[in-house]
């Protein structure tokens, strides 16, 4: 009888009980003249006694603001210095701080402000079309709580440190001596495809333990440097990368305040990073960079890719031209602090491209049937479900909603369809509502698009359902070509197909596209394609 599809990852190495304030405090006493943080753009730097003193100056700041335990602090802004230093003293003085999406716009922003009772934001300026002031000044008067916004590399900046005083420092530790590594410390808003975003809530132990525990699992010590190039507001960034980084004494690099490949090579390259950080498009991007093979990346050995699948040229070229040999795949959700599976630095080619890894130590995952819960065996597709540490809070101020994620057994139900390999490895193969199910049969879009990565015509390419009279959805792919002067047509992508694919997962419609839309963190929206091509 073939085992069940449930796994538990064990380790040596016990979770951490601190606080993410206490857990720095470690850090700065283990090594307090290595770089903490690099801003490449401002050429800014931080040992990690000097990123701790500012911190613990922005911290007094706040204190004299009047921000209580548990009072919310929005920030809204892109990748910089100041972000990070408000993710910690922020935590130092246990306030819940709110991600918002530097993609966000005023109907956002204000449902964000207004569901998680911001009392304080910090804000960019602006950035590209973006002009966050003006759009904070037109939603204020409709957001109540809202007392106050500070905007990073304005006066009000200055203004806000300048209030903080040393002489707060007994009220520091006094706050921080009241603290519980269960507070919540971090909403997080994830992105619905329907109605408003729900606010995953985080706490110090949920974030604080998977960004040490992933970073375990890629040997991180106070040599690695980390380049960031993928967005603080997101998990990725904020729990992978920063507490990551700071739990091992590792230092945070910037290259710059959004994505821009080129300046991600440069940064590597110059600040001799140890481990780069990206979506599989990311790494596409880089990689087809013109000039790219004159960046001297040698000094690479690991990084995470994470988001979304990656293929397998794609790994093999990250392993082969970028150093990566030890990458790491990991995957997740808000919901989970997010890292709940994530392949080890000596696994094979075919586990970091046909899985997404095994269960990190001291978390539970199965796959269940989804619409009966019965765990399934081995090899079967299934809801896959995560239990422990890493399981979110709750949503703020959404009980309901929080019941339909989480079960009674604080199982957290992902939305995914995984098959469980029998050695523990687990495949994605695609969300339940992404699955085409054309005549009866069950389609997983991931497998029709690996299989054509392989076909030379095609830089990238998205496989969705569409709506169909006879068989309920037919099979559409979307294809980015590789050179758009020769696209592909559909009668050579059906003959690619013939043969080695069932009839019924050969596509039928093929739509050539420049690019895809996408999410600010760099995910493909599916669904705005099965939106826009469903007629």
């Amino acid at each position: 009888m073939s085992a069940l599809s449930y796994t538990h990852g064990t380790g040596a190495t016990t979770l951490l009980g601190d606080t993410i304030g206490a857990n720095l405090d470690r850090a700065v006493a283990a090594w307090p003249d290595r770089e903490a943080l690099v801003d490449v753009p401002s050429g800014r730097r931080w040992t990690y006694a000097r990123f701790s003193a500012d911190v613990d100056e922005l911290a007094y700041a706040l204190l004299a603001t009047g921000i209580a335990r548990g009072d919310r602090v929005g920030i809204w802004a892109v990748n910089c210095p100041e972000w990070v230093l408000v993710q910690y003293a922020t935590a130092r003085i246990g306030a819940v701080m709110v991600n918002i999406n530097p993609a966000y716009r005023t109907h956002e922003v204000e449902y964000v402000l207004q569901q998680a009772g911001i009392s304080l934001l910090f804000a960019s300026l602006s950035h590209k079309t973006s002009d966050y002031r003006a759009m904070v000044e037109e939603v204020r008067g409709r957001c109540p709580q809202l007392r106050e916004a500070v905007y990073i590399g304005d006066p009000s900046w200055d203004a806000l440190i300048g209030r903080g005083t040393p002489g707060r420092a007994e009220e520091l530790r006094s706050r921080a001596g009241e603290l519980s590594c269960d507070d919540p410390i971090n909403i997080q808003y994830t992105s619905g495809t329907t109605g408003f975003p729900k606010g995953a809530t985080l706490s110090h132990h949920n974030i604080l333990n998977n960004g040490y525990f992933v970073g375990e699992l890629i040997a991180y010590s106070e040599q690695d440097r980390i380049c960031l190039p993928v967005p603080f507001y997101h998990c990725f960034g904020m729990v992978m990368g920063n507490l990551a980084a700071t739990s091992h004494g590792a230092c945070m690099v910037i290259p710059a305040p959004s994505f821009d490949s080129a300046a991600t090579l440069r940064a590597v390259q110059d600040e001799r990073c140890t481990s780069l950080y990206g979506v599989p498009t990311m790494f596409i991007a880089e990689l087809n960079l013109p000039g790219f093979a004159a960046y001297d990346l040698s000094s690479l050995r690991t990084g995470i890719m994470a988001g979304s699948p990656c293929p397998v040229e794609v790994m093999k070229r990250v392993v082969a031209e970028m150093h990566m040999a030890e990458v790491s795949i990991c995957y997740g959700m808000t919901e989970t602090s997010p890292v709940s599976l994530q392949t080890r630095m000596d696994d094979d080619l075919e586990h970091r491209t046909g899985t997404v890894g095994r269960v990190l130590p001291h978390l539970e995952v199965k796959v269940v049937d989804p619409v009966d819960g019965v765990t399934q065996p081995r090899g079967t597709a299934g809801e896959l479900c995560t239990r422990g540490y890493s399981v979110m809070l709750g949503y703020w101020n959404e009980s309901e909603k929080t019941a339909e994620a989480i079960d009674a057994g604080r199982w957290m139900h992902t939305g995914d369809l995984a098959v469980m390999r029998e050695d523990g490895y687990v495949e994605i193969v695609g969300r339940i509502k992404d699955m085409i199910i054309r005549g009866g049969e069950n389609i997983y879009p991931r497998e029709i698009e690996e299989f054509l990565y392989a076909h030379p015509k095609i830089a990238d390419v998205q496989v969705v359902g569409v709506p169909h009279e006879r068989y309920g959805e037919e099979v559409l792919a979307c294809v980015i070509p590789r050179d758009p002067a020769d696209p592909l047509t559909l009668e050579e992508l059906r003959a690619f197909c013939e043969g080695r694919l069932a009839h019924y997962k050969v596509p039928s419609r093929l739509q050539v596209l420049e690019s895809f839309p996408m999410t600010v963190s760099g995910k493909v929206r599916k669904i705005e394609l099965r939106q826009t091509y469903a007629e």
